[in-house]
C-alpha cells in the first residue's frame, strides 16, 4: 500500500459536491463546495506531481457527494478489482461507478460484495501481498468479511477481521484506516489507543515499525492527522495544520507534502487516502 503510485482513481469535488446538502451528508459547518473544489484541485496537483496517472470518474451531476471519496467503493488486488458494498446507505450506488470505470480501463473484476454483506475500502489494509486486515465496525460487517475471505482464499490470501470501537457513534466514520496509514512496507503511522490489540500484535510480530501520530492532533482532527497518502515509500501527502504528526513522520525519514483541506477533508471526515483509490503501484 506504499509502493510507488502509478495509477489512481479520483473524482472531482467540483462535480461530486456542487449541490451537496451538508446536513444530509453529515458534513461539518466548515464545508464550502467552492473551497472544497479548490482544495481538491490542490490535492490532485500533488498526486500528479508524484508521477501518478489520474483516472477521473464521471463529472455527471448525480448528487453523489461522497463519491469524491473514491477509496471506499472498491478494493484492488493482484487478481483484479473487487466491488464493495457500502455501509452508508447514501453511498449504495457508488460501487457501480467504479465497476463502469474499471470496465472502461480494461481492469478485470474479481468479484463483488453482495447484501447483506458490507465492506468499505477504508476498513481494508493489505499487511502484505497475502494478508488482508479488515476492520469490523459500523461500515463493514461480518457477512462482508466472510465474502472477502471466500473470494481471496483461492488465491492464497488470508483475511483477518478485527473489531473496531464505536467511538463517536454510528453517524461518524471510524474505519480501520482511521487508526493506521502505511508509510512503507515495514512502517506505518498509527494511533495506538484505538488500534485493535490483535492487529497491533500482528504488526509487531511482522516487524512493522509503528510511528505514533500526535494524540491531541488526532482528537482535534477526528483522526485526519493520521490520514496520509503514500505516493512512494516514505513519501506522503498529508493535510496541513498538524505539525507534530508531520514532525513524527519526518523524524522517521519521510518526505511530507501538504495541502489546505479544512473545507474538504476536515469538514467532510475524509483525508487524502479517502480521496484516492490506488489502482496500480509498482
Amino acid at each position: 500500500m506504499a509502493g510507488p503510485l502509478k495509477r489512481v482513481l479520483m473524482r472531482r469535488a467540483s462535480s461530486a459536491m456542487r449541490r451537496a446538502d451538508a446536513r444530509q451528508w453529515h458534513y461539518g459547518p466548515g464545508f464550502d463546495p467552492d473551497r472544497a473544489a479548490s482544495q481538491h484541485d490542490a490535492l490532485a496537483a500533488l498526486v500528479a506531481a508524484s508521477g501518478a496517472e489520474i483516472e477521473w470518474l464521471t463529472d455527471e451531476d448525480d448528487g453523489l457527494a461522497d463519491s469524491v471519496f473514491t477509496h471506499d467503493p472498491s478494493l484492488m488486488s493482484d487478481h483484479g478489482a473487487i466491488l464493495l458494498s457500502m455501509g452508508k446507505a447514501l453511498r449504495a450506488s457508488e460501487p457501480a461507478l467504479h465497476g463502469a470505470a474499471f470496465t472502461r480501463m480494461g481492469i478485470p473484476t474479481l468479484g463483488r460484495i453482495e447484501a447483506p454483506g458490507t465492506v468499505e475500502g477504508g476498513d481494508c489494509v493489505w499487511v502484505d501481498a497475502r494478508t488482508l486486515a479488515v476492520g469490523r465496525g459500523v461500515r463493514t460487517n461480518e457477512a462482508g468479511i466472510r465474502q472477502l475471505a471466500d473470494m481471496l482464499a483461492p488465491h492464497g490470501i488470508s483475511v483477518h477481521g478485527f473489531d473496531l470501537p464505536l467511538w463517536h457513534g454510528e453517524d461518524a466514520c471510524l474505519h480501520l484506516m482511521s487508526v493506521i496509514s502505511p508509510l512503507a512496507d515495514n512502517m506505518a503511522l498509527v494511533h495506538t489507543p484505538l488500534l485493535p490489540a490483535p492487529f497491533y500484535q500482528m504488526l509487531k510480530a511482522r516487524g512493522i515499525r509503528l510511528v505514533a501520530g500526535d494524540p491531541d492532533e488526532f482528537i482535534a482532527s477526528s483522526g485526519l492527522n493520521l490520514n496520509v497518502l503514500p505516493t512512494a515509500p516514505r513519501e506522503v501527502i498529508a493535510i496541513s495544520g498538524f505539525p507534530k504528526t508531520i514532525a513524527a513522520m519526518e523524524a522517521a525519514g519521510c518526505k511530507v507534502s501538504t495541502f489546505e483541506a479544512d473545507a474538504l477533508c476536515i469538514a467532510c471526515e475524509g483525508g487524502p487516502t479517502c480521496l484516492t483509490r490506488p489502482i496500480l503501484r509498482s
